[in-house]
């Protein structure tokens, strides 16, 4: 039953003076641990570094993150006497060039989904690795997805062994591991509904949509635009694809000049642009990457044995699960940014900006 702490120094101060009571008023509040439930601040730490399959040039959709959208509402057959039905919108996202792939599924069966997969890979090309939310993560209307991937997740991993292909799942309830693709859905979302409105499509007039916005966002800028008009065209994902962005105009027809035959020299121009191209990939689309935008500095640091909260979206901080550090992953630099926790349900693995970390016991103390 404490107030703030400039209340508290105030009171205790009429009966006595505190030698540094400023002090001891602040740590007296911020040590409470009804204060710190009913705060349910979370750890923030310091932003990682990109991983490899960020930097490293390799060919497109070699490493590849997946995410699903909608539920849309379409018909399913046109004329009198037809229905709505759900659909939903699949991403692949390539995380070296951004390059995106959407394709619409017919329902959340692991069949539809295994088809999807297949239809990718013979568009795309087989990756060596994929990327995905473990499906406990979605909420609202996404809830049937959660609950497709958390039920099929052996079956999706074993049919991606049979392929080759590493399948990898990030922590639960830990969107920000995934903004690559998060940001694709939200980048798709807000073509396809500006363009549907409230009409319903058929399953093929979606598709043909699908398709049209994934052109449009594989033309997108992938670095700021330069004000100067002598400036070349900025790289794109469709650059990766095809050579140029995929919404852009057919080249003019060249001319051949009888003066300039030579096969070295053609050779030697050829390297000479492929060399430019990559050169201006890395000096104008990594750096901007190298930028963290927040998470600069470790807010809190969490030991095994710590006694912490699990945050949860639609409950209050007082109703917050109570659990107890019990290992922790660290990652390249050194730096937690999951952990597993033991509660009166279970062992579960959570993400350290889900947690929020209660007093010890020499803080308590002291």
């Amino acid at each position: 039953m404490h107030a703030g702490p400039q209340l508290l120094l105030a009171i205790v101060r009429e009966f006595i003076w505190p030698v540094n009571g400023r002090h001891l008023a602040r740590s007296t509040v911020n040590n409470c641990v009804i204060c710190r439930r009913m705060r349910g601040k979370t750890i923030q730490p310091k932003m990682g570094n990109l991983p490899a399959q960020r930097v490293n040039p390799d060919f497109p959709f070699l490493s590849v993150g997946i995410d699903f959208g909608g539920p849309f509402f379409i018909l399913n057959r046109k004329g009198r006497g037809s229905r709505l039905i759900k659909c939903y919108l699949c991403l692949f996202v390539c995380l070296r060039y951004k390059c995106i792939h959407l394709e619409a599924v017919s329902d959340m069966s692991k069949d539809a989904f295994i088809m999807t997969l297949r239809r990718f890979i013979a568009r795309r090309g087989k990756p060596t690795e994929i990327f995905s939310d473990n499906g406990r993560n979605f909420v609202a209307a996404a809830k049937e997805i959660g609950q497709f991937l958390k039920q099929n997740e052996e079956y999706l991993s074993q049919f991606a062994s049979h392929q080759g292909i590493t399948f990898n799942f990030i922590p639960t309830y830990a969107p920000h591991f995934g903004g690559i693709w998060e940001a694709g859905i939200k980048s798709a979302k807000f073509h396809i509904k500006r363009v549907m409105a409230n009409s319903k499509l058929t399953f093929e007039e979606i598709s043909t949509l699908f398709a049209q916005v994934e052109a449009i966002l594989n033309s997108r800028p992938l670095c700021p635009l330069s004000s100067s008009p002598n400036d070349l065209l900025p790289l794109s994902p469709g650059h990766f694809l095809i050579g140029r962005p995929l919404t852009a105009l057919p080249p003019a027809p060249s001319l051949d000049d009888a003066g300039n035959n030579n096969e070295k020299k053609r050779y030697k121009h050829l390297q000479r642009l492929r060399q430019h191209f990559w050169q201006r990939w890395q000096k104008e689309y990594l750096s901007e990457l190298q930028q963290r935008s927040k998470w600069r500095q470790n807010t809190d640091r969490l030991a095994i044995g710590d006694m912490v909260l699990l945050a949860e979206d639609n409950l209050p901080p007082l109703c917050w699960r109570l659990g107890r550090v019990v290992r922790l992953f660290p990652g390249p630099d050194a730096i937690s940014r999951v952990a597993e926790v033991t509660t009166a349900r279970g062992c579960v693995r959570r993400a350290l900006t889900r947690l929020c970390p209660l007093p010890k016991a020499e803080d308590l103390n002291s």
